[in-house]
């Protein structure tokens, strides 16, 4: 009984300690809550040295469901649940709401001109108001919805002046509205920090903008002189993209449209998808789409055309339901893009993984923009620059890839219309274009008064390789014995592949027999070198014929009917592998006689 009776008064000494320490904590807020609410509201610290400084403690907040109240009833009513501002910078603000911010600065303490700042171009409306010595609140606004040259201090963004007396502390109230909520930063600025910021963010912007201009230049001068359609859309994307770009960071509403208020606000989202056709179009015509998958192809045009149509309901719709709108289609392209260039990738397209690559930043800055327009991350330098940057460094990448594709492109034309001088299986020069040189070089050379040389050459072991290392082998010795042939020519002279086996060369004068003698035997040696990646008995041997011209008879057919019946008196098994088809020069016709004999 004495163990259970300590026990019981344990436990009721552990509960009345539990609900006085429960009454001392509520009453602990309860005071801190009156405290705060009777507390006045800080006044802002206005240094130089701590710019940019932002609101942050300095103010509180309130939002109107109805947007109805003017700044005096804001004032007067003392029942507003005012708040303090959030950590992150997000707002729980709504289209059709209007998110007031109240703030003190005390009495000026030097000669500075202080501005808040928004860096938040999209913004719809901003407006300070300012409680003067008469009572009255004076306003000055910015934002989309009013013409940039109407508002107070015309920027690219809301920049509005601090009016503060140096007497006492000036009372502000900030009314915010926008449709897709508000979490831009609210800072203090100096007219000179704006200056020197506003240097730097012009050497982002010039880079980003020279692009722009550069690709719609590279785009003009591709359609004209290449007659690429691709160009074409190269040129309009990098013209869209370079509009964009303006209408995001402000400068479009700045400079290209500073009196109309109604285009500055919708100008972000028509122009915006627009660009997003331009680069849909551009990825489908770059990997051929239109002649490889008629299906995708489709896709792409119903895309297209659905954004042109999305454009068109964006221009005369309302703020609140434009972002109900675009938000998909920001979301369809992209993927659409990378779905095209992995399809690409996959089917063996030789730009497809560039493309693929390519693509990936610029999913990765529209990914961030919704996400922005969602209000799931704040609007920082970070998430802005890091945007404008994915979006404008996809324009040399995209270049790249042109390039190469019309490298490509014309070396494929080149080849389609040399299929009927060029050899296509070892880019050699065929029989009809070698009878053609050789008929030159005997004119040239009888002209000139100086020899040159043409020679046959034969591939003798083609069976024996083939039985002994197989059909592929032998089928890829021509080939090598080609690349070896290149090897030996100089620029001026000629190879040419006359049948499977046999080659000729065209050797330009001035040449002696002496260098005609020795040039067979090189030839031979080459042959019989290793070759890399076969086996080191897998080797070509061949059989050379040549002569001197100019000879008695011009005629080139002749010629080569002699040096073909020299090679076909040749044995395999013979030890000699390199024969000399002579004939008196025109020189000394009078004192010699032609006559064919073999080399000893």
């Amino acid at each position: 009984m004495t163990l259970f009776s300590s026990a019981k008064a344990w436990l009721q000494a552990l509960k009345r300690a539990i609900g006085v320490s429960f009454a001392v904590l509520f009453l602990h807020l309860l005071l801190g809550s009156i405290s705060a609410l009777a507390a006045p509201l800080l006044p802002v610290e206005l240094d130089t040295e701590k710019q940019p400084i932002a609101l942050k403690t300095w103010g509180e907040y309130w939002i109107d469901p109805q947007a109805l109240l003017l700044p005096e009833q804001i004032f007067n009513k003392n029942d507003l649940a005012w708040e303090a501002l959030p950590a992150r910078g997000i707002y729980p603000l709504k289209p059709g709401q209007a998110l007031w911010i109240r703030f003190t600065v005390p009495r000026a303490r030097n000669q500075d001109r202080w501005l808040l700042d928004i860096p938040y171009p999209a913004l719809d409306r901003a407006s300070l108001y300012t409680f003067d010595k008469t009572g009255l609140w004076t306003e000055q606004r910015a934002g989309d919805l009013t013409p940039v040259n109407r508002w107070s201090t015309p920027h690219r963004h809301p920049l509005l002046v601090m009016k503060y007396t140096p007497d006492e502390s000036t009372q502000y109230l900030l009314r915010l509205e926008n449709a897709q909520g508000f979490s831009a930063p609210i800072r203090f600025v100096s007219s000179r920090y704006v200056l020197r910021d506003e240097q730097m963010i012009s050497l982002f912007l010039g880079f980003y903008f020279g692009l722009a201009i550069l690709g719609s230049a590279i785009g003009l001068i591709g359609v004209v002189w290449l007659k690429d359609r691709a160009y074409m859309y190269y040129g309009m994307c990098s013209a869209l993209v370079g509009l964009t770009l303006a209408a995001i960071t402000g400068v479009a509403a700045l400079h290209l449209w500073p009196d109309s208020g109604y285009w500055a606000d919708r100008s972000l989202v028509v122009v915006g998808t627009w660009m997003l056709i331009s680069i849909l179009l551009l990825n489908a015509t770059v990997v051929s789409l239109e002649q490889r998958s008629r299906a995708l192809n489709r896709l792409v045009w119903l895309a297209a055309l659905g954004g042109a149509a999305l454009s068109v309901a964006l221009c005369l719709t309302e703020s609140a339901i434009r972002v109900k709108l675009v938000i998909p289609y920001v979301l369809l392209v992209p993927c659409l893009v990378i779905s095209i260039n992995l399809w690409a990738w996959r089917h063996g397209d030789r730009f497809g993984g560039w493309l693929l690559l390519s693509s990936v930043p610029f999913a990765i800055s529209w990914a961030v923009a919704t996400a922005r327009y969602l209000q799931w991350i704040p609007l920082s330098f970070a998430t802005e620059q890091g945007g404008l940057a994915s979006i404008a460094l996809q324009l040399p990448a995209m270049l790249a890839v042109l390039v190469l594709r019309s490298q490509q492109r014309r070396e494929n034309k080149r080849r389609i219309q040399g299929l009927d001088r060029i050899d296509p299986t070892t880019g050699l020069i065929n029989q009809q274009v070698f009878e053609e040189r050789l008929a030159r070089m005997m004119a040239r050379s009888e002209r000139l008064k100086h020899h040159s040389a043409v020679m046959l050459i034969d591939i003798v072991n083609a069976e024996h390789t083939q039985r002994d290392f197989g059909r592929k082998i032998a089928d890829e010795l021509p080939l090598r014995v080609a690349e070896r042939l290149l090897s030996t020519v100089r620029e001026i002279d000629s190879a040419a592949q006359l049948s499977t086996r046999r080659f000729g060369m065209l050797v330009e004068g001035p040449f002696s027999a002496s260098d005609a003698a020795s040039l067979g035997p090189r030839i031979v040696a080459r042959c019989l070198m290793p070759y890399k990646g076969l086996h080191d008995e897998c080797v070509a041997q061949v059989h050379v014929a040549y002569a001197l011209v100019p000879c008695r008879n011009p005629d080139p057919k002749a010629l080569l009917a002699r040096l073909q019946e020299r090679l076909a008196l040749a044995r395999h098994e013979d030890k000699r592998a390199v024969f000399v088809v002579t004939e008196p020069p025109l020189s000394a016709e009078a004192s010699n006689r032609g006559s064919l004999r073999t080399n000893h």
